[in-house]
């Protein structure tokens, strides 16, 4: 029996920064935490017992996740963690839970390239945001552009994605001279140089478009710059992977209007599901202006899931509830199901979002459907060798072939 289960509560762990430059993003993750917490206590807890949030500040310092993660495992005895934004801090933490067979629910989209065995991915791969938001750019419905800016935050999402994205431009007939690519780091505030070079680079007479992966605080500046050198969302848009609802709260959203966002759920959608969603939160935070965003479905699905599993399983152990974890299916928000594959990531629907004035998402694209999470790119040649898959007779994150 785990210590966590011999207690009188179960324990879960909270990782997100509550401070620094992604507490932009992380704070909101808490909190929805702390409400599928509270409504699941409502109900009579887990297993009997009452569920117990464990919250710690990382501080957006990426050492310093993996020494909280430490400590929520050993020293507080949590069953599960919700947690991490960027990829830094969840390639900080992942030694950590590997070592300590702990189990991390990491809910924001990625550049996926990793399986772990101790983590499961509610946010989305790379096939599920990066490929298809491209998609969209080159298509007649995005402006077919022939020319892409890739500006990202410098660390490893936004350089592996970028690489992903190269390759499959590149396969799209996009020559490497018709891509331009910069990196800047985390908090990010001078703009000038680097948005009068985009301007320079799509003067050249082809449709140019900007995919961005610049994460956190930074995104505030970059919109206010373009919108000072006179860049509209119909000559030059920017499609975000790391721009939603939460952010665009903290901002006047008249700049960025127009502009595109790729995710896998908005606020705006129209279901029974979401508007239950919404009004549970409202409720919850008690400020109806608060808004939600996709990496809170992500926790709101992964959560449920986990949920179920331990119902399953009967127990918290983390052998055990992984093993249920699998094929377990949850009502996503957005009209259809969200299902754990056995490669840790989920399926999930594709949508992609129009800016308005109310930093809302008008929706302009969905697939149709749900698209199965990709641990491993077909755009890279050594990773779409891969394969992953935790259950027999498999069981590894990236074999060529099956192991037994």
């Amino acid at each position: 029996m785990g210590a966590a289960q011999a207690a009188d509560t179960i324990k879960v762990g909270i990782l997100h920064s509550l401070s620094g430059t992604m507490a932009i993003s992380e704070t909101t993750l808490k909190d929805a935490m702390l409400m599928l917490i509270d409504e699941q206590n409502k109900k009579g807890g887990l297993l009997g017992k009452k569920l117990e949030p464990v919250v710690v500040d990382p501080a957006s310092d990426w050492p310093l996740f993996a020494e909280k993660a430490r400590e929520l495992i050993s020293k507080d005895g949590v069953a599960v963690t919700f947690g991490c934004w960027t990829s830094v801090s969840r390639k900080s933490v992942l030694p950590v839970f590997e070592e300590l067979n702990g189990m991390l629910f990491y809910p924001v989209q990625y550049e996926g390239e990793e399986s772990s065995r101790n983590v499961f991915y509610t946010g989305a791969a790379p096939n599920q945001q990066a490929i298809p938001a491209v998609d969209y750019l080159l298509g007649s419905e995005g402006g077919e552009a022939k020319r892409i800016v890739l500006l990202g935050t410098d660390y490893v999402y936004p350089r592996t994605t970028n690489k992903i994205l190269r390759s499959y431009l590149n396969a799209k007939g996009i020559a490497d001279a018709d891509i331009m690519e910069n990196y800047t780091p985390f908090g990010h505030s001078d703009w000038q140089t680097i948005v009068a070079q985009v301007k320079e680079f799509a003067s050249q007479g082809k449709k140019t478009a900007v995919v961005s992966t610049i994460n956190g605080d930074a995104n505030v500046p970059f919109y206010k710059e373009l919108a000072n050198q006179g860049i509209k969302a119909e000559d030059i848009p920017v499609v975000a992977f790391s721009v939603g609802e939460e952010e665009l709260a903290g901002l006047d959203a008249g700049p960025l209007v127009g502009h595109l966002a790729a995710w896998n759920y908005f606020m705006s959608v129209d279901t029974p599901e979401n508007d239950a969603f919404i009004k549970a939160w409202h409720a919850f935070i008690k400020d109806e202006k608060r808004v939600t965003n996709d990496p809170m479905e992500a926790h709101y699905i992964g959560f449920k899931m986990w949920v179920q599993a331990v119902e399953q399983a009967g127990t918290t152990d983390v052998d055990a509830v992984r093993q249920a974890m699998y094929g377990q299916t949850v009502k996503n928000l957005t009209g259809g199901t969200a299902v754990m594959n056995t490669n840790h990531h989920l399926s999930k629907p594709v949508l992609i979002g129009e800016i308005l004035e109310d930093g809302q998402f008008e929706i302009v694209s969905a697939t149709d459907g749900v698209v199965v999470g990709d641990a491993w790119s077909d755009f890279i040649p050594e990773s779409a060798k891969l394969t992953a898959d935790w259950t027999y007779p498999w069981v590894c994150g990236n074999c060529e072939k099956p192991r037994f």
